[in-house]
Order: structure tokens, then sequence, then C-alpha cells
């Protein structure tokens, strides 16, 4: 994976939590990630397709989870259950569809977001996806980013219109 694929991913994030839950976060070292197992206790997982395929995880530490929801639900939450469920789908959704933006260049579609809890969940990149990963901090907790993005070859317009008649 291209490097220069976060830096979209980060800036989303950071311009996420701040905005909609004015929550600044400090951003930690760049890490080639494992790919398989977050230590956060939920994750939020949406697929991107296109010029590039992958998948972005953002996964929280349960604080982290409960106190965003709080704030986009504007109610108590003391248990992952489905609002919190739902809140952390739609911060990967809207951190993906930031990102994207700035990958206009990759035509990329999101698919729609999936997320795992519980510790030691298990996420499978699949084995020729090199992952990134970028952890952050911020006053409730830990949460970790993790982007694996494989550009496609790029095929000429003739020979897709070839292809189609064959």
């Amino acid at each position: 994976m291209k490097a220069e694929y976060i830096n979209p991913f980060v800036s989303a994030a950071a311009e996420v939590f701040s905005t909609m839950l004015q929550c600044e976060l400090t951003r930690g070292k760049l890490t080639i990630g494992n790919g398989a197992q977050p230590t956060m206790d939920i994750s939020g997982i949406i697929g991107l397709s296109g010029r590039a395929t992958g998948t972005v995880v953002l996964s929280l530490d349960r604080a982290v989870a409960l106190s965003a929801t709080e704030i986009l639900l504007s109610q108590k939450c003391t248990t992952i259950d489905g609002d919190v469920i739902d809140a952390v789908g739609e911060l990967t959704n809207m951190v993906a569809g930031r990102a994207k933006a700035g990958l206009e260049h990759l035509a990329m579609s999101l698919a729609l977001p999936t997320v795992i809890t519980g510790k030691n969940h298990v996420i499978s990149f699949g084995s020729a996806t090199q992952t990134l990963a970028i952890p952050f901090t911020c006053e409730w907790g830990g949460l970790v980013l993790e982007v694996g993005l494989v550009e496609e070859a790029e095929v000429a317009p003739a020979e897709l219109a070839a292809a189609a008649m064959a």
C-alpha cells in the first residue's frame, strides 16, 4: 500500500472527531498493521472498491465508543448495545467518506459498514494486503485506524471495449 493513501484517512478521522464529537485526537506513530486482531472492544469496518480496493477499520476502546455515542445521541450509554454499534458504524462511514474525497483519482465506492464487538475479535484483510495503522488517543481513551488498499492495474478504455465485444 502506498503510504500517501493513509493521509486522507488520518485527516478525516481528526476532522470527524473534532467537528462531530468536539473531541481532539492525538496521533501516534504509524505502523505496519498486523491486519488481524485489534486490541480494542469494537471495530467499524468498511470496504472500498474502485481503482483501489480494500478495507478501512476504525477500532475503539469501550469508553471511546460509549462517549462518542453519548454525544451523537444526546443520551447516556453504559453498555455496547445497538445504539453504540450504529454510532460506530456511522463514524466509520463518515471517516471513509471524507477520506474518499481526498482520493478522487481512485474513483472509489464505499460499502455499507459492518461492526464487530468483543475483545480479541479478528479482522482479516487478506494475505496480499499490507495495512497501515495509526493509533490515536483522546480524552476518552484510545482508538486505531487501520487501512489496507491495493491499487488495481489501470486498464485502457480500448482494452475494456475489446473485452466487452469478445
